[in-house]
C-alpha cells in the first residue's frame, strides 16, 4: 500500500493573501484591530453590554466583534473603540524593510 504523502506550503503570513482575497491587507489590520479591542474589553472585566454602552452600539454588534465577525467595523472605527478604552492609537509611516512585501501594514502593542 502506498503512503500518501499531503504537500504543506509555507504561508506568507497574511491567511487573507494566502486565500486570494483583493483586500488581504485591509482584512488582517481589522482581525488585529479587533484583537486588541477584546483583549482590552477582556482585561477591564467589561460585559458585552457595558461595552455596547462605552461604543454608543448595539450589544448583538458587540458579540461580532468578539466573535471576530467585521464586516460592520472599519478599521477607523476599530480604532475608536480603542481610545474610548482610553488607550491612544499612534500611526508610525516609515521606508519599507526589505524583508517586508508590498503594503505591508502591521498593529504593534506597547506595554
Amino acid at each position: 500500500m502506498a503512503i500518501k504523502r499531503d504537500v504543506v506550503e509555507a504561508g506568507s503570513g497574511n491567511v487573507f493573501e494566502d486565500l486570494g482575497f483583493a483586500d488581504a491587507g485591509e482584512r488582517r489590520l481589522k482581525v488585529q484591530l479587533a484583537m486588541r479591542v477584546n483583549e482590552l474589553i477582556e482585561d477591564r472585566g467589561i460585559t458585552q453590554v457595558k461595552a455596547a454602552k462605552l461604543f454608543f452600539i448595539p450589544q448583538p454588534h458587540v458579540s461580532e466583534l468578539a466573535n471576530y465577525k467585521l464586516s460592520r467595523f472599519s478599521s477607523e472605527r476599530l480604532m475608536h473603540f480603542i481610545t474610548l478604552l482610553d488607550r491612544d492609537v499612534e500611526i508610525v509611516i516609515r521606508p519599507k524593510a526589505a524583508d517586508h512585501p508590498q503594503g505591508m501594514v502591521s498593529v504593534s502593542v506597547a506595554p
